[in-house]
């Protein structure tokens, strides 16, 4: 039973208490400022998060160099690793990869399906199959792919993962379509929960990157972030 001239324990105090290591004079604190307070850093935490979203990055380079959980092939649905961007994965990472290639296809047409590095800095391969073998990307194809590769990054929780320009080669695609494409198909993802961090394009020359930073910026209405490699 309480004293007469005791105040009631308030437990909302006792957690003040707790958190200021016990110096709390309950007359001396505006509990609703402290409430306040409270709200106010959670709505910084809450900005910091916003502000750790994942980042697209633009580079120029070899993409078989990236060290990231995935780099995306450009593949076609027989998953034969020929020329361009397939043929430098082959070359680099070795013939472990083509077996598993071979076990793996053919896929559909915008399919995926993901084998492991091999010797590359990369943890593993999604191959992107936007076209037939000896034919051409298409809009669909390479929005269905791109789109897919996205979703087995998802499945395996890839933190990082490096994108060409899917079929910009010897499939034909023009690379202005291929940037708006891919890159609204990125912008798309990370508006969902997405395990990504980083999400980088990696581009053959200087004339592809300019395209794909010109091209994000018109999609976003901010420059693009841009690494020189």
């Amino acid at each position: 039973m309480l004293n007469a001239l005791e105040e009631p324990r308030h437990p909302e105090h006792e957690d003040i208490k707790k958190w200021l290591g016990g110096r709390f004079d309950p007359d001396a604190f505006d509990l609703s400022r402290v409430k306040r307070q409270l709200r106010s850093d959670r709505a910084i935490v809450e900005a910091a998060r916003s502000a750790m979203q994942p980042k697209i990055q633009f580079l120029k380079g070899d993409i078989t160099d990236m060290a990231v959980d995935a780099i995306v092939n450009a593949a076609n649905t027989d998953l034969i690793l020929g020329a361009g961007v397939a043929g430098a994965i082959r070359r680099k990472g070795g013939p472990h990869i083509q077996e598993e290639c071979d076990r793996l296809g053919p896929v559909a047409l915008g399919g995926t399906a993901v084998t492991t590095g091999g010797s590359l800095k990369a943890l593993y391969v999604v191959h992107a199959a936007s076209m037939r073998l000896g034919g051409h990307t298409t809009a669909n194809s390479l929005r269905l792919a791109t789109r897919n590769t996205l979703e087995r990054a998802e499945e395996k929780a890839f933190k990082s993962i490096a994108f060409p320009a899917v079929g910009t080669g010897v499939a034909g695609f023009p690379i202005e379509e291929c940037a708006h494409i891919m890159i609204t198909e990125v912008l798309d993802h990370l508006k969902t929960r997405t395990s990504l961090e980083r999400i980088y394009f990696v581009l053959y020359d200087d004339a592809a990157l300019r395209v794909f930073e010109d091209t994000y910026q018109g999609l976003t209405a901010k420059p693009a972030k841009v690494n020189d490699k």
